[in-house]
């Protein structure tokens, strides 16, 4: 029998588990290598970007969390959230949805082919056109309050199945957007990969003005997005974002007691044979 110190180290897990959400460990680039890699004519999936604030929503909403459990792809967009996985020993690259969505356009989107887009306005898809050269846009505009609407979700899932591409993007916010992309996968007719990437084509149409990079390195983004929406997003960022500390507290002093149990357990194991 081989010696068990001989054997090599396992490889690490694909996803991470840090505040009772998973993640994949990618860095930016295989991230985007991921996307880049879609084709038109397969099956239905989609990629999920979590934030602080979907994270406090899965808190107080757990059902939400199926939403999360079907996507392809679980992709940290949180620099916040990057900084405390790393301080509580997980590896999370942060590879913000608005990074990824700028660089398919500029590098793997072919103006020529449709593409498919949930949410925004004429203004914004008109604006994404221009920039791009786009000659194929498919949009969709569903009404407000989608979360309270599932024939408007099961609407957008239709259309999103009658209009398919490599790319759909959904852009309607979470939880909404996950909801159209489960709607796609239990229709079993659509096609393409669906990227729930909330405001991603505001920033590139100038819709919404995004944080320089310098601010964005430091992990302050948010404050830029509260500083330009005051109105809108201080609840966010003042009063919801700030709960996910209360989370970390929690999570850290779970894991903790697994660990002990877990050490426990292993110390009480007979030793393996030799031989």
């Amino acid at each position: 029998m081989t010696d068990t110190a001989e054997l090599p180290p396992p490889a690490p897990a694909r996803q991470a588990w840090f505040l009772n959400a998973a993640f994949d460990r990618l860095s930016v680039d295989d991230a985007f290598a991921e996307l880049a890699a879609a084709r038109a004519c397969q099956p239905f999936r989609f990629v999920t970007t979590p934030t602080v604030d979907h994270l406090v929503r899965l808190s107080r909403d757990p059902e939400l969390a199926r939403l999360y459990a079907l996507a392809a792809l679980s992709i940290c967009d949180s620099r916040v959230l990057e900084l405390m996985a790393r301080l509580s020993g997980e590896e999370i690259a942060a590879a913000p949805g608005a990074d990824l969505v700028e660089r398919l356009f500029e590098l793997t989107v072919d103006p020529g082919q449709p593409i498919t887009i949930v949410g925004g306005d004429a203004a914004r898809i008109e604006a994404l056109a221009a920039r791009y050269g786009l000659t194929d846009v498919r949009w969709h505009a569903p009404p407000m309050n989608l979360r309270t609407n599932p024939k408007a979700v099961a609407e957008a899932a239709a259309f999103v199945a009658a209009n398919p591409s490599r790319y759909v993007f959904l852009c309607v916010g979470s939880p909404q957007q996950e909801m159209i992309a489960e709607a796609c996968l239990q229709r079993g007719d659509c096609a393409g990969l669906g990227l729930c990437v909330g405001a991603a084509l505001d920033f590139l149409t100038g819709a919404a003005d995004r944080a320089p990079a310098w601010l964005r390195r430091a992990r302050l983004e948010w404050l830029h997005r509260l500083a330009s929406e005051p109105r809108r997003l201080w609840r966010r960022y003042l009063v919801d974002a700030p709960r996910v500390f209360a989370m970390w507290r929690a999570w850290r002093r779970d894991k903790r007691r697994i660990e002990r149990l877990a050490t426990a357990l292993r110390a009480r194991a007979p030793s393996p044979a030799r031989g």
